[in-house]
């Protein structure tokens, strides 16, 4: 008998995030009473319980919840929607708000960062040499055909709403497409007031709106392809790379039992890859073609050198697998909670005019048929290549990649979502610079 399974015996078959359902929901009452008696810090340790004792309630719900678990994205989406609603309604105090949005994406210490670079480094260091290089060959047309077609759609809908096609591309596809809101919106603003001369401010505020509509519509057709690839396997693998008839792991490093001073060590080589990520982007070659790139694109390019040269024992590897699966499984909760709390559905609301709807829909679909088609070209799944080479161009940056890949259950696929924020951001950038001063 397995651990696990002494375990469900000893509580009467019910788990909840992995202990007896009666430690989980009594601590989930205790963390949230002291929320509301004002008792509970704000420190790090604090925000994180707080957003677990929530989040997992929906999780488990989500988890369990007819046709939601199987095509509406699980527990991970019901976490994400549930805290938004939460936040809504007032069912958590004010002043624990402002210090969870902090622990998600602070400035100064963001859960957020540790998440996305642990599952970057290891995703990559976790794939073929082979593999890994075709893959990321292949990704940049992926990510071109996903654009050229969110145009095309995009175009289409704003003729049935009277919509000039430059404005379409200008105003609607490019934000959309752009790598998010801080890496994408604000600096295209900029870029937008310096070429044209009109206001960054009255640029911003409608491209964000159209941002977060194409959001929350990335967000569901992930779930949506992740029904569809499960449905029909031939579109889709194991939902941890990209390239068919090809396998995840490494071989040597999937005989490896990790142990410690392994994980220590791939401690080491995460961290010190961000940095050089850092490095690049806040000294050595902070723009190319003057448009930034970020730090998480640079420490991408730095780990597939490593992944590709197997300077990286296969026993640190192993290490840095395990540590990416503890994060993928344990805190996809707290990520997904923790994002609801900062989602403003009356916001949403408010910017759901039916025209707005329609353009978003239409690129976001675009997206997703053009990578996909694109991405079977070069011999990837059709499903992973939408999601990632689509989707993740379509969202709202580095949180929309979490959303999005927690939707469609991919996160081991963060490296190429984190490849379309940056990268692909990057270059819608420079394409924007090009079209407003033409169109």
């Amino acid at each position: 008998m397995t651990k696990e399974n002494k375990t469900k015996k000893e509580s009467g078959g019910l788990l909840l995030y992995g202990a007896p359902w009666y430690i989980t929901l009594i601590g989930c009452a205790v963390v949230i009473f002291s929320a509301y008696v004002g008792a509970l810090a704000v420190d790090f340790a604090s925000m994180m319980v707080l957003i677990i004792a929530y989040g997992v309630i929906f999780f488990e719900i989500g988890e369990r919840l007819p046709i939601w678990n199987t095509y509406i994205g699980g527990g991970v989406l019901a976490a994400f929607f549930g805290t938004a609603i939460i936040r809504q309604l007032g069912l958590i105090p004010e002043m624990y708000l402002e210090p969870i949005n902090e622990f998600i994406g602070g400035d100064t210490v963001s859960f957020m960062t540790i998440w996305i670079i642990v599952l970057i480094t290891g995703s990559v260091l976790s794939l073929d040499k082979k593999i890994l290089l075709k893959s990321f060959v292949g990704y940049f047309p992926a990510i071109l055909g996903g654009l050229a077609a969110a145009m095309g759609f995009g175009v289409l809908a704003g003729l049935m709403f009277g919509i000039a096609p430059a404005d379409v591309i200008l105003k609607y596809v490019l934000p959309v497409m752009g790598g998010g809101n801080g890496a994408g919106a604000v600096p295209m603003s900029e870029i937008y007031q310096k070429v044209t001369g009109e206001s960054a401010v009255s640029y911003y505020a409608f491209a964000i709106i159209i941002l977060t509509i194409a959001n929350i519509m990335s967000i569901l057709a992930g779930a949506v392809l992740n029904a569809l690839g499960e449905k029909f396997p031939a579109l889709t693998g194991d939902k941890k790379t990209l390239l068919r008839s090809s396998k995840f792991d490494v071989t040597d490093s999937d005989q490896i039992t990790p142990g410690f001073g392994d994980m220590c060590g791939a401690l080491m080589v995460i961290f010190t890859s961000y940095v050089v990520g850092q490095l690049f982007s806040g000294f050595i070659l902070p723009e190319i073609f003057g448009a930034p790139i970020h730090e998480y694109a640079y420490m991408i390019i730095f780990v597939v050198i490593l992944a590709a040269t197997g300077v990286i024992p296969a026993n640190i590897r192993a290490g840095a697998k395990r540590l990416q699966k503890f994060m993928n499984v344990s805190c996809a909760v707290v990520m997904m909670a923790g994002l609801g709390f900062d989602f403003d559905l009356a916001e949403l609301a408010a910017a759901c005019t039916l025209s707005n709807v329609v353009i978003a829909l239409f690129i976001v679909i675009g997206a997703v048929v053009g990578s996909a088609l694109v991405g079977y070209l070069v011999g990837f799944y059709p499903v992973d290549s939408a999601i990632t080479a689509g989707l993740c161009m379509a969202n709202r940056g580095g949180n929309g990649d979490v959303a999005v890949l927690g939707a469609s259950k991919r996160m081991d696929l963060m490296a190429y979502a984190q490849l379309s924020s940056r990268l692909g951001g990057g270059i819608v950038l420079i394409i924007a610079s090009f079209l407003f001063s033409f169109l």
